[in-house]
């Protein structure tokens, strides 16, 4: 049976914009563009009529901008996976948006074969920013805007992940990607997949981006420290830690 397409909304004040994602988008059959809007406000009314599974969100437009319509969006229809559209790789307003429960970025530059594949990763579940987009981009914004004083060295795991959790989220923060994760760790992929899902489960998360958020805010990750990702707990019977 084939699954039902990918529901779609385009949110940017520029028409050309607009109507220019939402044509490419529309050229794939696996794509459905349930709507556009103009702003943030039209945005959010959009998504609770029209349930959409991604939402493309330009950041900056009148009325009310795509953070504050990400925030509205993704507290009104969870299941929504907000992919900010931005000018530039470091706009300083991308960290806030993560924040608000964007699940990735992407520049407005971006190829078609570019923006199907990161559509598609967005409505998967899995994180949009690649590895070494989360090394320069989150670690930058940590960086440039930390919470208080912020620990010198990574603070303790959030409550109710096990050790081997805790370390598959700080690789995964540090911008591993899950082969890079797995042979890190000298176990399969999905073993990874795994304990990811477990972690987003346990910490209450939608996807893996947040995850990364996540791990920066608490200072479980400080960036430009020495994390320390080394594996705890006894060793499995293959003599690999556990």
């Amino acid at each position: 049976m084939t699954p039902p397409p990918v529901r779609l909304v385009v949110v940017d004040d520029h028409e050309v914009v607009r109507a220019g994602f939402a044509g490419l988008l529309a050229t794939q059959q696996d794509f459905a563009v349930v709507g556009t809007a103009v702003d943030g406000a039209e945005a959010v009314r959009l998504c609770r009529e029209q349930h959409p599974d991604v939402v493309l969100m330009d950041v900056r437009m009148p009325v009310m901008d795509g953070i504050e319509a990400t925030a509205r969006i993704t507290a009104d229809t969870p299941s929504a996976r907000i992919l900010i559209l931005t000018t530039f790789d470091l706009d300083e307003h991308v960290y806030d948006a993560l924040g608000a429960g964007a699940s990735g970025f992407l520049l407005k530059d971006v190829t078609a074969e570019g923006l199907f594949d990161a559509v598609r990763v967005i409505a998967a579940g899995e994180a949009l920013l690649a590895p070494t987009v989360t090394r320069r981009l989150i670690a930058e914004f940590a960086r440039q805007r930390p919470r208080g004083t912020g620990p010198a060295r990574p603070a303790p795991a959030p409550a109710g992940l096990t050790p081997r959790e805790t370390q598959v989220l700080r690789l995964v923060a540090e911008g591993l990607s899950n082969p890079e994760v797995a042979a890190r760790l000298h176990v399969g992929e999905e073993t990874v997949k795994t304990h990811v899902s477990r972690v987003l489960t346990k910490l209450g998360l939608r996807d893996r981006t947040q995850a990364v958020v996540l791990a920066y805010e608490s200072g479980l990750v400080v960036p430009g420290g020495n994390q320390d990702s080394r594996p705890h707990g006894p060793p499995d019977p293959a003599g690999r830690p556990v």
